[in-house]
């Protein structure tokens, strides 16, 4: 049975995490909808509906994001802290705990129908942690580190990338993010991030240099979010695409996020001394 392609879109600038937030909510409930409400949903009924599979890959501007492990005094006083830094600070409902998004780090949304793709929750996330590890060996010849933790690490207390996904209903959300460039990490020492107090931030400058590599030109984010685009057609054995007007609404929704984008101004580049 072939996949439909997955339909990709590169936002230029760094998005603010709540209309980014909301931005899945709005392809996930469009997914939803179109499925045949009568049918219980299986592999062969929903081969012939026609939502797409979606993957928005972006930066987003400064925000520490909380999971679900953690219990509310200890989400209120982190809160009240990392506001302090320059940050935007969001609850969310993804796997995991206090983690760093921002410029300098890409951030992938596999927004897929995982009962039509016939892919298991478990599945999907080895294949993201796959793609991300041949991402860096293929692109970057960076090794990965075997760890028992999900992400992926350049050593036993350097992480380079983490993932936090929802499923519903066979619906995905939240993804992944791995830093390319080094501005992240000055934020992520202001956290335990994910819950792991040995391990720290890297990233791909940041391992590129401990390895003797000398950057000859500065990373171009946009280039390295077109190649995870084409890698997630070779993981998931399907075609990728840009999205394009003729989705409507969820083309008319991302056009909408990035004009927030556009209006939103700088951002600080360090966090502020908390």
């Amino acid at each position: 049975m072939s996949l439909r392609p997955i339909l990709y879109h590169i936002f230029p600038k760094p998005l603010p995490y709540l209309p980014a937030l909301a931005l899945q909510e709005r392809i996930h409930s469009i997914q939803a909808r179109s499925r045949n409400p009568d049918k219980p949903a299986s592999q062969d009924i929903l081969h012939s509906s026609t939502h797409p599979d979606v993957l928005l890959l972006l930066e987003h501007r400064p925000v520490y994001t909380a999971g679900r492990r953690q219990d509310a005094q200890e989400l209120d006083d982190e809160r009240r802290r990392l506001e302090k830094s320059g940050a935007d600070w969001v609850a969310t409902q993804r796997g995991g705990e206090t983690t760093y998004h921002g410029p300098g780090q890409i951030v992938g949304y596999p927004l897929f129908d995982l009962i039509r793709m016939g892919i298991r929750t478990r599945d999907h996330v080895c294949k993201t942690q796959t793609l991300l590890k041949t991402f860096l060996q293929q692109r970057h010849r960076i090794p990965a580190y075997e760890s028992s933790h999900t992400g992926v690490f350049f050593s036993d207390t350097e992480k380079l990338a983490s993932i936090g996904m929802q499923v519903r209903h066979g619906l995905t959300s939240h993804g992944f993010a791995v830093n390319i460039t080094n501005e992240p990490i000055a934020w992520f020492d202001q956290v335990v991030a994910c819950g792991l107090a040995e391990v720290k931030a890297a990233s791909v400058q940041s391992v590129k240099e401990k390895l003797g590599e000398k950057l000859t030109h500065q990373l171009d984010l946009l280039q390295e979010r077109d190649v995870l685009a084409r890698m997630y057609g070779e993981t998931y054995g399907t075609s990728v695409k840009p999205l394009s007007p003729e989705q409507g609404e969820i083309w008319e929704a991302v056009k909408e996020v990035e004009e927030i984008a556009d209006k939103a101004g700088d951002w600080p580049i360090t966090p502020y001394e908390v």
